[in-house]
């Protein structure tokens, strides 16, 4: 293991002059590699089911579907639970039968760190800009249902996890495919698409939880830092070199780190919202009802009402990752003494992720005017949204953008951590756990190639992969929401019944 570390942190310190004689000639090759992959992965794995002239790829409309059908099948729980689940935040539900790696906790902020990130600087950016205001609507209507759809995967990956020998878990969309299929007498049909699950999130791991990062941090940096715009594989470096130092400590490292920089970093960014936001107190009522007529009747999108749909979900997938089975991964490791009750921390993702900090995001876009200013139309063109939302920002408060540089960096570096780990789980899945640093060996390079693959190649390729994940993920959904559904109506009982207090008694008499 030594012996592999030493060699990768010897590439990493040659990786410099190999790039500053290679850059000029390998970054044309490689973005044009990305395209064409592209295009394959495209006519793959999407298709459209929209007739007309708008376009609905089948995988946003199985999402749309999916969270939908589970919010009404269990009742609307995504409202009903958010007290109770706040309560377990805080742990007062601890038990001396928890098992796990992390506590409910640090498994919600190591989730939200995949999560809260660019896909709410950058992405929301570019939803707005292409998809208009109406794309917020959509937003905030895929993060109030995927609630439950995250609720359901996350009690489905507490429930069919393994504690392996050696204390480490090995828990998510691979193990409530393959073990919940096999009770259905469906073994090899679940282990298959366990193993597709997997790849799709090996392959989403590095592009849009590791290569749409970099790219879209690096654009936001290199506004502030021409240095970067001459030499934008130092950048890659460097973060290759941060991002090392934790991912090889494991779940606890990861834990340990986004629970030190999420908190800090959304309180930063969100207070800036609101700041610009209260400065234009007087246009909210009429960015609001643009952002509602525009959801139903835009003006200037492709597609209509279907293509500000697509937009809004689309970009609410890649931010919260309701329903794609990613979090499950982190939830699965969480110390709990019930499924149900981690499934019940989870449901505060993309409540926090979407519903909040989207939609701030998103009025900062709108409030700025910068999504549809003529000046900014070559960052829209490139799919820089980090810029262009760095560019809202320096609208109203000019020195803001060199302090949302280093906050896109800072989330773009904890949503990388994350996204490893669940990359990681996944190679082990298939490859087995002696594997384990060969993929993050992998993922590393993967830093320094992506500062030099251009941003939209990154986020189509992105959204390909994390969109498909939800395909054999939702199919488990689907499969054994009963098991899901026994679960929760035995834990309300015991909670209605006062039985559950005991665990919090007992642990306060300890």
């Amino acid at each position: 293991m030594k012996r592999i570390f030493h060699v990768t942190a010897l590439m990493l310190l040659m990786l410099p002059a190999q790039l500053a004689c290679a850059q000029s000639e390998a970054a044309p090759g490689i973005d044009a590699f990305f395209g064409t992959l592209n295009g394959y992965l495209a006519s793959v794995l999407f298709f459209d089911v929209m007739p007309g002239d708008a376009t609905m790829p089948f995988i946003v409309a199985w999402l749309v579907v999916g969270a939908v059908y589970l919010t009404c099948r269990f009742g609307f729980i995504n409202v009903r639970m958010m007290g109770h689940a706040f309560q377990v935040i805080r742990g007062k539900y601890q038990s001396p039968e928890d098992k796990g790696e992390v506590s409910p906790f640090q498994a919600l902020t190591t989730a939200l760190s995949a999560t809260v990130g660019l896909g709410n600087i950058a992405g929301v950016a570019i939803a707005v800009s292409i998809g208009g205001p109406g794309a917020t609507f959509w937003m905030i209507v895929a993060g109030f249902f995927g609630m439950t759809a995250k609720f359901t995967e996350v009690t489905l990956a507490q429930t069919y996890r393994e504690i392996r020998p050696d204390g480490r878990i090995m828990g998510g969309a691979m193990e409530y495919l393959s073990r919940g299929f096999a009770e259905k007498g469906m073994a090899g049909t679940g282990k298959a698409l366990a193993v597709l699950f997997a790849l799709l999130c090996i392959g989403a791991s590095l592009g849009g939880g590791n290569a749409f990062q970099v790219s879209q941090a690096l654009g936001a940096v290199q506004g502030e830092l021409t240095f970067f715009q001459k030499y934008p594989w130092v950048f890659g470096v460097f973060m290759a070199g941060a991002v090392g130092l934790v991912i090889i400590g494991g779940i606890r490292r990861i834990a340990h780190a986004a629970e030190a920089i999420v908190p800090t970093m959304v309180l930063i960014y969100l207070s800036a919202c609101l700041w610009i936001i209260l400065s234009h107190a007087s246009a909210i009522p009429a960015a609001l009802s643009l952002i509602v007529s525009e959801a139903f009747a835009p003006t200037a999108v492709a597609g209509g009402m279907i293509g500000v749909l697509v937009q809004g979900f689309k970009r609410a997938a890649f931010s919260s990752e309701a329903g794609i089975g990613s979090a499950a991964i982190a939830h699965s490791a969480a110390s709990v003494k019930y499924p149900v009750r981690q499934g019940f921390v989870a449901l505060y993702e993309p409540f926090i992720d979407t519903i909040i900090i989207c939609t701030m995001t998103a009025l900062v876009i709108i409030l700025t005017g910068v999504y549809n200013a003529p000046e900014h139309h070559a960052l829209v063109e490139a799919s820089k949204g980090a810029a262009l939302t760095a560019a809202a920002f320096g609208s109203v408060i000019s020195w803001f953008p060199i302090i949302l540089s280093v906050s896109v960096v800072l989330f773009a570096y904890s949503t990388m951590i994350s996204w490893s780990y669940y990359g990681e789980r996944c190679w082990t899945y298939v490859f087995g756990e002696r594997y384990s640093m060969v993929y993050r060996i992998i993922f590393l390079m993967f830093v320094v190639l992506a500062s030099l693959v251009s941003a939209g190649n990154i986020l189509d390729f992105s959204d390909l992969l994390l969109l498909s994940m939800a395909f054999p993920n939702f199919l488990a959904l689907y499969l054994l929401q009963g098991k899901v559904s026994v679960a929760l109506k035995d834990y309300l009982g015991l909670l209605r019944s006062g039985d559950m207090d005991r665990d919090a008694t007992i642990r306060a008499s300890e």
